[in-house]
């Protein structure tokens, strides 16, 4: 089945002096302008095309891709406002629409946003909304411990920063578990920490455990080498002063430590490492 608001692969009917005529199947016969048509089409030949309205409300097919699509979060720029809502640029020539009514106060022109894309069924256009949370943790969460997942960072509270998680559930990531600079509107790959109870679910930026330490190990070989052999730093370190340098916990650090030890890459002082 054809979806608005999607990519999706058509056929080609007919072609026509301002472009060709696409098979939209349950959504009748839709128009792929000449302008987005890059080399020849014939009938027959299939062409990969986001469908969305014109702004005559016409189903129109685009060969461009935009920002979001339906059924996804997205951090967008207001670019206009009118009696109807607030205007997104989302990529396409028509600007997304976000109804006052999904917005928790009025959305500023030249600001970002995050909201969640979908296809208003009573009037079959797409818009966006502020209200993210209402269009998710719809199915009970399925995910393991440690388990990779992507998440747009959408709100910052006193404990942590909310996230969408593959675009359907929330998630948090605490505040003193992040050891990097994070911020509304980040992409960012994070593991499920784990799924509570009550279906909330928490999560830790970053790959595996084994990833981090194999990274930051050799982050601090490279800044090692950089001052001349001799880093500043060691196991007794405060969690602080590791954090500045590395962005990381003081229990990552002595991991990676301690890989490198291991491996005879360096001695630990009291004060200091040092390259072997």
């Amino acid at each position: 089945m054809i979806e608005i608001g999607k990519t999706n692969r058509l056929i080609v009917l007919r072609t026509v002096d301002f472009g060709v005529y696409l098979d939209g199947e349950n959504l009748g016969d839709i128009l792929l302008p000449a302008r987005y048509i890059s080399s020849p089409l014939a009938a027959g030949d299939a062409i990969d095309v986001f469908i969305y309205n014109d702004s005559e409300d016409r189903l129109i097919a685009t060969t461009e891709q935009p920002l979001a699509q339906v059924n996804t979060a997205a951090y967008l720029r207001v670019v206009a406002s009118n009696r109807y809502g607030t205007f997104l640029d989302w990529g396409l020539p028509k600007d997304l629409l976000v109804p006052y009514r999904e917005q928790y106060a009025k959305m500023r022109e030249g600001l970002r946003y995050p909201v969640f894309v979908y296809l208003d069924h009573s009037t079959g256009r797409i818009v966006a909304s502020a209200k993210i949370e209402h269009f998710l943790n719809n199915l009970p969460p399925d995910y393991k411990r440690g388990q990779s997942v992507e998440i747009l960072i959408y709100k910052e509270t006193e404990i942590g920063f909310k996230a969408v998680i593959e675009n359907l559930h929330t998630g948090m990531v605490y505040k003193n578990e992040i050891f990097s600079n994070v911020a509304i509107g980040d992409r960012l790959t994070a593991r499920i920490k784990q799924v509570r109870p009550d279906g909330k679910i928490d999560l830790i930026l970053g790959g595996s455990a084994a990833e981090r330490t194999d990274s930051l190990a050799q982050r601090i070989l490279d800044e090692a080498k950089a001052k001349g052999g001799r880093l500043n730093l060691s196991d007794r370190s405060s969690p602080e002063v590791i954090a500045d340098a590395f962005g990381c916990s003081k229990k990552d650090f002595k991991k990676a430590l301690g890989n490198l030890y291991r491996e005879r890459l360096i001695t630990i002082n009291p004060d200091s490492i040092e390259l072997v």
